[in-house]
């Protein structure tokens, strides 16, 4: 049995392979564009939790410090106890800082997974044309 093969002139065949080529960039644009905004969205949303625990840790923070530089001030002049607990704030609050700042590096914006394929895609293309 002989199967029968459509005779297409290198014009057409050139011609579609303009016009798939031009689609699948389009969509290439487009897996792009949401890889990048869900991406964006998650650290939006970190930064956003960031700030919001900051400020409300920083209240909790005033309250204990007042209450511990007063407990203090019976075993060592006030303005020690002071300087002793703003130490030992600053140490933790500097620590936390760098925790969270080193968890957002490691968020990246690049769009790993439509680079890939952007190279699969003309990988594939070179094969085509060749």
């Amino acid at each position: 049995m002989q199967v029968e093969k459509e005779e297409r002139s290198l014009g057409d065949l050139f011609s579609e392979l303009a016009a798939e080529t031009g689609t699948l960039v389009r969509h290439e644009v487009a897996l792009a564009q949401v890889e990048i905004t869900g991406k964006a969205t998650r650290a939006g949303k970190q930064v956003g939790y960031l700030a919001i625990g900051g400020a409300v840790g920083y209240a909790a923070m005033l309250a204990m410090m007042a209450g511990i530089i007063l407990g203090l001030s019976y075993f060592m002049p006030p303005w020690l106890a002071a300087v002793l607990v703003g130490v030992v704030v600053g140490a933790a609050s500097y620590f936390v800082i760098s925790s969270a700042i080193e968890r957002l590096k490691s968020t990246t914006l690049t769009p790993e997974e439509s680079v890939e394929s952007i190279k699969e895609d003309a990988q594939w293309l070179k094969k085509q044309v060749s």
